[in-house]
């Protein structure tokens, strides 16, 4: 029997959405981020519900061991997102190597057709944004090269940081100097 002090997660197996056309997802990931197609499964009954309900589960490489997946259900209403929560929220998120692969990418996306936000300087990273055929909104992220210095004195305030907006809903300012470059402070 496992302890639980043993008790710890590895990795994220899988991270899955739904997707509107399961065949036209695959491609867009595969032509548009070089993704490569992993395996799908289609199933006329749910496994763990044993709800009769087709579908189709895609899988998709994201680098060094992480999957993407998606369901396609053409029995169900058609998908939506959270009315009551902003798009800019929910998103998925991809680390690229350096500043110079995020702007490669950027232009392919954009000699796609892709509009594309950014890129954003966020201090400890740099990212665009974009959305999948599926209305997903998507980020590419690639590390600041100050990255780590600045994650050391971030993790130096995060608990107190925490505390105080468990407390007031406003925004410490225990990191006020993440944005101090944008604003000409730097």
């Amino acid at each position: 029997m496992t302890a639980q002090a043993d008790l710890k997660i590895d990795r994220i197996h899988h991270v899955a959405y739904r997707c509107k056309d399961a065949k036209e997802t695959v491609n867009w990931y595969v032509d548009n981020l070089n993704m490569g197609f992993v395996l799908a499964i289609a199933e006329d009954k749910v496994p763990s519900t044993h709800e009769p309900d087709p579908y189709m589960h895609v899988f998709l490489d994201a680098g060094a061991g992480n999957v993407l997946a998606f369901f396609e259900l053409p029995t169900k209403p058609e998908m939506g997102r959270d009315p009551n929560t902003p798009v800019w929220v929910q998103h998925i998120a991809f680390k690229v190597k350096d500043r110079d692969t995020l702007v490669a990418y950027k232009e392919r996306l954009e000699a796609n057709g892709i509009e594309v936000l950014g890129v954003t300087d966020h201090s400890i990273f740099h990212s665009i944004y974009f959305f999948d055929p599926n209305g997903h909104r998507i980020e590419l992220a690639c590390p600041d090269p100050a990255e780590e210095e600045m994650l050391k004195k971030l993790d130096a305030v995060k608990w107190e940081m925490l505390e105080e907006w468990s407390k007031t809903k406003r925004a410490p300012q225990h990191a006020a100097w993440l944005h101090a470059r944008e604003l000409g402070k730097a």
